[in-house]
């Protein structure tokens, strides 16, 4: 029975995951307890085929409302296939509306997903697996109410 389960399931991943043509990539971690500490700095590892299109990166972030803040400041680090740093920035992503407190994102009940276009058309030079890290820059370590961050990598359509 269980592996019944399991089959359902990977059927189910299957068809979901092809009914996304653009996607390329998306993962997703959950944080322990609900906090995300300076030193999980999760790495998403993808691969990339065609050097001749171009891509768009996105963060997600899972979220309660008993977040403390407006927003969130994250760095990325992306790294080539050769080991080479590619790129590294700040970001900032605004969790709530900084007036009103109203969640970004899409939820109900306290739990919103955000998903922030991070990094806008990027050509990849390289054939090959590249890595992203993601580390958490706020004041506050463990930073309570972030539950997980992912990454995902899609084609631009025209």
């Amino acid at each position: 029975m269980h592996r019944l389960y399991v089959y359902l399931g990977a059927v189910l991943l299957l068809v979901l995951s092809a009914c996304d043509p653009s996607r390329v990539y998306e993962q997703n971690v959950e944080l322990p307890e609900n906090n995300w500490t300076v030193e999980n700095a999760p790495v998403f590892e993808f691969a990339i085929e065609d050097t001749t299109k171009r891509y768009n990166v996105y963060f997600n972030v899972r979220y309660s409302l008993a977040y403390d803040y407006y927003n969130l400041y994250l760095r990325h680090q992306l790294v080539g296939p050769d080991s080479a740093a590619i790129s590294s920035k700040l970001h900032e992503l605004h969790l709530m509306d900084a007036k009103t407190g109203k969640p970004s994102g899409k939820g109900s009940s306290d739990t919103y997903d955000l998903q922030a276009l991070a990094l806008k058309e990027v050509r990849f030079e390289r054939p090959g697996n590249y890595q992203l890290r993601l580390t958490q820059y706020m004041r506050r370590d463990p930073l309570p109410n972030i539950m997980s961050v992912g990454v995902r990598v899609e084609e631009v359509t025209e």
